[in-house]
């Protein structure tokens, strides 16, 4: 299980050094040390279907949202990511549109931004003002 755990590190602190092309992202800390902050699985909400895994990496350079390659959204106008507590979704942390309905991603988090804040990653629709999808941060 460690093992495990060391090579899904591995792999997305590679995703961070080297970029999804057309994606946001943040480059790798120079001392190559990245750490899994937080992960979480996908359950879709508002009659949607959401699911996958995202992974909240801490970088020397900040945080990095990673949806993993088995994420998928089964569409819906204006997805955007952001955080939540306890169900309910924080508009201040809305901080992008999703690039793509699924597959590997990931996005930058802005400064302003402190996951360890919060207890969920959303998929958010920005149009209707309801989530898409919740994952449940540990």
């Amino acid at each position: 299980m460690k093992l495990i755990s060391h090579i899904k590190l591995l792999a997305l602190s590679l995703i961070a050094a080297i970029g999804l092309a057309g994606l946001q992202t943040l480059p790798a800390s120079a001392d190559g040390h990245s750490t899994i902050a937080a992960h979480g699985t996908f359950e879709g909400r508002s009659d949607h279907v959401t699911k996958g895994g995202v992974s909240i990496i801490k970088t020397a350079s900040g945080y990095i949202a990673v949806l993993e390659s088995d994420f998928s959204l089964d569409g819906a106008p204006a997805p955007t990511l952001g955080f939540g507590n306890k169900g309910k979704f924080d508009k201040a942390t809305e901080f992008t549109k999703l690039a793509s309905k699924d597959g590997l991603q990931s996005y930058a988090l802005p400064a302003g931004i402190d996951p360890s804040k919060y207890d969920e990653f959303v998929v958010w629709c920005a149009d209707f003002s309801v989530p898409l999808g919740v994952a449940k941060l540990k």
